[in-house]
């Protein structure tokens, strides 16, 4: 029996606006760059830290919410899939770029009330699923939160 599980979560801010593009076939594609920071004490006792910079990629509905309320600068929770892109550039060396495909992005919003007012909360979610879709908006009509 062989196991093969691609999943991956992230939390980070958007490093650019969304590049959001309407393909041929009626979909709809997002573009963006997610940093998550990682801080530690070192061995020496001195503070540290590190960016990671991922390119995400959402489709479909998911892609039209990242678009219309994301912005350089948001706080993302990002759940979906890795895949590597391969091709010959011009001059016919191999590349390859490592990007996340975005299954949900649950948009993060920072606290404005009580102490540790730059923690953050949800605010809202995008995914792929329709039901979650209809389910939110039959929420909303009855004044409850879509969460």
């Amino acid at each position: 029996m062989s196991l093969n599980l691609n999943q991956v979560s992230l939390a980070g801010r958007l490093t650019r606006d969304p590049q959001v593009k309407a393909l041929a076939n009626d979909k709809v594609v997002a573009d963006f760059g997610v940093a998550i920071n990682r801080r530690w004490k070192g061995a020496d006792g001195e503070a540290k830290e590190e960016a990671t910079f991922l390119d995400i990629e959402a489709w479909g509905r998911t892609a039209e919410l990242v678009g219309q309320y994301l912005a350089k600068g948001s706080p993302v929770y990002i759940d979906g899939r890795i895949r590597v892109d391969q091709w010959q550039d011009k001059d016919g060396s191999r590349r390859s770029k490592m990007k996340i495909i975005a299954e949900s992005v649950q948009f993060i919003a920072p606290r404005r009330d009580g102490p540790g007012g730059d923690a953050a909360q949800p605010v809202a979610a995008a995914t792929r699923s329709h039901a979650a879709e209809v389910a939110g908006e039959v929420a909303a009509e009855k004044d409850e939160p879509p969460f």
